[in-house]
């Protein structure tokens, strides 16, 4: 599902009237469709980036956000990407662990040596609650003997050419040229990051008939997509279409015109012929 250029432009207009400094992208398994303007993505309508352009030099814009002086600074081209370290590290890097066995969704979190849950608490009752990602962040490092910084780095990130993401000023930052590389990676994946399996596991209700509905880490939206984003309207999000094969990510830049609605149904149904 190409997007259209005028649906292309369509959704640039909406966002820089609405939120002129935010940071978007819009595409496909093959890449990039439209982005925000001079971010390194070419900036107009249907503009195609490979994801598996891993060389050249990134131009996209410095966006620095306060940091809290721990880590590594942050390089010119970094976003501060934070808002969505659940998705982008703690998310795959579980879904590594179940693919090698080391972690069962239904197995009561005691059996890996947690003496903090609730007896009965497993992976899966906290992957389909957004409070218990500092449960999993724990597990996840305990079963791997290392951090999550590094176990998502070496499983995730580097495989996909995400050379430039990384934990630094305490957030989690990464060039858009990186951001982009893994919701194309779900829509096609091809070789090591993330498999097929823990995706399809994780994009389908897995709370029964309890409302709200949830996946792993991951919510259903219209239209087929599915989202990964904090309740706050300004929040940074991440969707995801399958059926669509198309993807979008928004970093708003203000707390006080909320686009993230308006912007998901722009990106996610096409415009109307004629």
């Amino acid at each position: 599902m190409t997007l259209l250029s005028d649906q292309a432009e369509d959704i640039r207009a909406l966002v820089e009237s609405a939120d002129p400094g935010a940071v978007w992208a819009v595409g496909g398994p093959e890449g990039v469709h439209a982005a925000s303007a001079g971010r390194g993505l070419g900036g107009s309508a249907d503009t195609a980036v490979s994801p598996d352009d891993r060389g050249g030099e990134d131009t996209t814009a410095t966006v620095r956000a306060p940091g809290d002086g721990s880590g590594a600074g942050a390089a010119p081209g970094d976003l501060d990407v934070g808002g969505l370290a659940t998705v982008l590290a703690l998310w795959p890097a579980l879904g590594s662990l179940i693919a090698e066995g080391a972690l069962q969704l239904h197995t009561p979190l005691t059996a890996y040596g947690d003496t903090t849950s609730a007896p009965g608490t497993t992976a899966h009752h906290l992957l389909t609650h957004p409070e218990g990602t500092a449960a999993l962040t724990r597990l996840a490092e305990s079963l791997a003997g290392t951090s999550l910084a590094e176990l998502a780095a070496t499983r995730v990130w580097q495989p996909l050419g995400m050379t430039r993401t990384r934990f630094a000023d305490g957030t989690l930052r990464a060039p858009l040229t990186d951001l982009v590389r893994f919701p194309c990676h779900l829509l096609a994946p091809d070789g090591p990051g993330v498999s097929p399996a823990w995706t399809a596991e994780s994009l389908r209700i897995r709370t029964g008939e309890l409302t709200p509905a949830r996946g792993l880490l991951w919510h259903p939206a219209p239209h087929g997509v599915w989202a990964h984003h904090a309740p706050a309207a300004d929040a940074p999000a991440l969707w995801v279409a399958p059926r669509l094969r198309r993807w979008a990510v928004l970093l708003p830049a203000s707390a006080h015109t909320p686009v993230r609605t308006a912007f998901r149904e722009a990106a996610f149904t096409r415009a109307p012929a004629g």
